[in-house]
């Protein structure tokens, strides 16, 4: 297992340049320069040339790169442009925000999907499989800032339940994490369902009804238990996407996090703001692959091997 490891952290490597490359190039083709931001009324061309020169990017894009490589590696992200602070220590300040919400969101959908998807699987055809599957159906088709909206105007503004927008409170992560939850509750219900359905017709469970075991101790000690492995599959690689989708959501919700950060520097051409808290989410991603790739292999030893 411990080889496993090492190799699957070695090939991150790799993955870790050319996703930074592509990071660094798409941010420097978007039309715009965050020194057009500074510049006040009756700024001279010499004046724009200083700040320019001072901030590096008057300096070949390849060099650039470089540059920020060299100072990524050594966890210096570079300096904000327009908030004149260092990048780390805004990522620092709304990383833990992001990160909540993403944990919660996360534990939410994959506890009432797999609930869900376990009971569609296990009253396969009844009323309660087509109720799951209209869920899922609604879930995988509604964008989840249009959830946020409508969630807003009902809990919100007419019932008056839950706060608008902010962080001061508790309550305030409730509607925040259903918006992006509701979305992930039917992708992993339904792949819970699939799985579940699709090993209830493996020998070994016939075998099982041979025996006399109950069907209830069937399905939920063993047909659910061999079908957690791809839903383990389809969590990890959630892992970078709820932390991507809280990017809209914490915008309609005015929650601090690393998007509205984001969205910010953005509207700023704050390059290296934006190309700190995209690295941020790409490394979620890969983070997260990583973890199902460990939690799949420690799961079915079959996953290692294969690899070797």
């Amino acid at each position: 297992m411990l080889g496993y490891i090492i190799k699957r952290l070695l090939q991150l490597i790799p993955v870790f340049i050319v996703v930074s490359m592509i990071i660094f190039s798409i941010i420097h083709l978007v039309p715009g320069d965050p020194i057009d931001s500074m510049m006040q009324i009756g700024s001279t061309p010499e004046q724009r040339a200083e700040l320019t020169a001072r901030y590096g990017l008057d300096k070949p894009l390849p060099v650039q790169y470089g540059i920020w490589l060299a100072k990524m590696l050594r966890g210096d992200l570079g300096e904000a442009i327009i908030l004149r602070q260092p990048v780390t220590a805004l990522i620092a300040q709304n990383l833990p925000h992001s990160l909540l919400l993403g944990v919660l969101a996360l534990a939410f959908s994959t506890i009432v999907g797999i609930v869900a998807g376990a009971l569609a699987a296990v009253f396969k055809d009844s009323w309660i499989d087509r109720s799951v599957m209209t869920l899922i159906l609604l879930g995988s088709t509604v964008p989840s800032f249009w959830l946020g909206l409508l969630l807003i105007l009902l809990f919100a503004v007419q019932l008056g339940w839950f706060p608008v927008s902010g962080a001061r409170t508790w309550s305030a992560l409730v509607l925040p994490v259903l918006a992006i939850g509701l979305g992930g509750i039917a992708l992993v219900a339904r792949v819970t369902r699939v799985a579940m359905l699709d090993i209830a017709r493996r020998d070994f469970v016939m075998m099982l009804h041979a025996k006399g075991l109950s069907r209830w101790r069937i399905q939920f000690g063993h047909i659910l238990r061999h079908a957690l492995l791809p839903v383990v599959t389809i969590l990890s690689l959630r892992i970078g996407w709820i932390l991507g989708g809280a990017v809209t959501i914490e915008y309609v919700f005015a929650r601090p996090g690393l998007g509205s950060l984001l969205i910010t520097s953005l509207n700023q051409r704050d390059y290296p703001v934006v190309q700190g808290c995209l690295l941020m989410l790409a490394i979620a991603v890969m983070l997260g692959t990583l973890i199902g790739d460990l939690v799949q292999a420690a799961m079915d030893p079959r996953v290692r091997d294969s690899s070797t």
